[in-house]
């Protein structure tokens, strides 16, 4: 199913209110669960709308780090994505069993919540709406002669941009 929807939607509008289902079923999940215990039925079910939030948050990466990459690159592009990743669950995984045990599941399936929606907040800020594979722009400092400029016709075109040695920094009006 979920490759279906990713051949229709882009991976932003997939992976953003994905991480945000993620951030409210812990925070509704901590709700329901102070005060009351929760039943087998309820966890099951919670266990199983993670899983599926996580799965459509987590299964466009790949995609969406060879979009943004040059071919010789992207080792290096999935080598960071791997050791940025562990380094969340290296502060992640001890803040929750630290929480857990000092102040009870409800309170630490709120506060991971909280940080779920405090890095869902964080990518709609720095990722743009707006992010097409194919972006105009110009390259007034290279020769004329150069090789990109012959194979894109011309100093100004649109191409799938990468930030490489050609392309230092986003064109203006692009992030970064």
């Amino acid at each position: 199913m979920l490759p279906r929807v990713l051949d229709r939607l882009a991976d932003r509008a997939v992976m953003i209110p994905s991480s945000a289902l993620l951030g409210l079923v812990l925070i509704g999940f901590a709700g329901e669960s102070w005060g009351n215990g929760i039943g087998w039925a309820a966890l099951l079910a919670t266990w199983l709308v993670l899983g599926i939030g996580y799965s459509a948050a987590q299964t466009p990466t790949g995609r969406l780090l060879r979009r943004s990459a040059s071919a010789e690159d992207r080792p290096a592009v999935f080598a960071a994505q791997f050791a940025l990743s562990h380094a969340a669950w290296l502060v992640t995984y001890p803040l929750a069993g630290w929480l857990g045990a000092t102040v009870g599941m409800p309170a630490t399936l709120a506060a991971l919540g909280a940080v779920t929606l405090a890095a869902t907040a964080a990518a709609v800020l720095l990722w743009p709406s707006d992010d097409p594979e194919a972006v105009e722009h110009a390259h007034p400092e290279l020769d004329a002669a150069h090789p990109h400029l012959a194979a894109a016709h011309g100093r100004r075109h649109a191409h799938a941009y990468v930030i490489d040695d050609l392309h230092h920094h986003w064109p203006s009006g692009r992030p970064g």
